[in-house]
């Protein structure tokens, strides 16, 4: 009986949705397959090996199953039935999966490593990430919701949580490692393609979990230098009237008792750190971009955008006061 036009259309239907899903997994900057750190390369080959390894494991086995089965069935003397379960089912598998042990192990020797200097001290609150860039000299620079890391150096990184356990994940760059409150975890990456790239929390960590992201953005060695300079000077103060009422009404609002402007009254540390929050890629830990009008959307529908989030809602404001204090956030590069 021949396949009818429905029945026809599904499977290619099918076959087309899968052809999509697998390319999509091989792009974007949330990818395991798309590498761009030393450290996802590492991961990347070691996948590559690890499947290499069962495949050979399950062909061997597949085609001894045959061979008894199919091509040469007889009885067996129970001496060469033990033989055969011995060797094939435990000596060599054994063999196979130490050899792919030892291979792997020597390779997380990396991440425990980090070149001298910089140091980055990462903490995971809900749900967004504090940010604190520690300078040889001891000096801490604090930010939020974004990463930014030199090209071609291995940075080390602190990392702490608050209340519950969450997991640091950069699929580009690196593997992931928890975060769990009361005890710190230390990991490195290495980033070799300048680039921005997605992050996220791995670990189900309350209502908002999905929502708990973060970019990083992979710089040379001498933009990275530069931005963090700039990133340790105070908060610019505002330059155009509208500006210049969006910060009359932060202060009103007080909004300075959760959020840190440096140079102004603003040093607030429940929230995250808005000195330079306008030139950041992203706002409310990675879901909306940075524009003025996503500033009003988040401001105005917080606990819409994110549920159960700490910060309250700021629906009452009116539309002009919406507007002053959204261009006084963006302004704050």
């Amino acid at each position: 009986m021949g396949q009818g036009p429905r029945q026809h259309n599904w499977k290619s239907h099918a076959a087309l949705t899968g052809i999509l899903l697998l390319a999509g997994c091989g792009s974007g900057r949330q990818s395991v397959l798309n590498p761009a750190g030393d450290d996802a390369l590492m991961l990347f080959d070691l996948a590559r090996v690890m499947f290499i390894g069962a495949l050979v494991l399950w062909l061997l086995v597949a085609a001894l199953f045959i061979y008894v089965t199919r091509i040469a069935p007889r009885e067996f003397s129970r001496r060469s039935a033990e033989l055969l379960i011995v060797g094939g089912g435990v000596i060599f598998p054994v063999l196979l999966l130490g050899a792919l042990l030892v291979y792997s192990l020597p390779l997380m020797s990396s991440q425990r490593v980090a070149d001298e200097g910089l140091e980055i001290q990462i903490t995971a609150e809900q749900w967004w990430w504090r940010v604190n860039y520690v300078l040889p000299n001891g000096d801490t620079i604090t930010s939020a919701n974004e990463l930014r890391l030199p090209v071609g150096a291995r940075t080390g990184l602190r990392l702490n949580a608050h209340r519950v356990i969450h997991s640091f994940w950069v699929p580009a760059l690196g593997g992931k490692t928890d975060m769990i409150p009361g005890r710190e975890t230390f990991m490195s990456l290495k980033p070799e393609t300048p680039g921005i790239y997605r992050g996220q929390c791995a670990e189900f960590c309350g209502a908002s979990h999905a929502l708990m992201a973060f970019e990083v953005v992979a710089m040379e060695p001498e933009a990275f230098d530069a931005w963090l300079a700039a990133e340790a000077a105070d908060a610019v103060p505002p330059q155009t009237p509208l500006a210049q009422r969006g910060a009359e009404v932060f202060a009103l609002e007080g909004c300075g008792g959760c959020h840190t402007v440096r140079g102004t009254d603003a040093q607030g540390q429940v929230g995250p750190d808005l000195t330079h929050v306008g030139s950041r890629v992203s706002l409310g830990a990675g879901i909306l971009p940075d524009g003025v009008a996503d500033f009003a959307n988040w401001i105005a529908h917080t606990e819409d955008l994110k549920p159960e989030v700490a910060m309250p809602t700021y629906d009452y404001l009116s539309d002009g006061d919406l507007t002053a204090l959204a261009t006084y956030l963006e302004g704050l590069e």
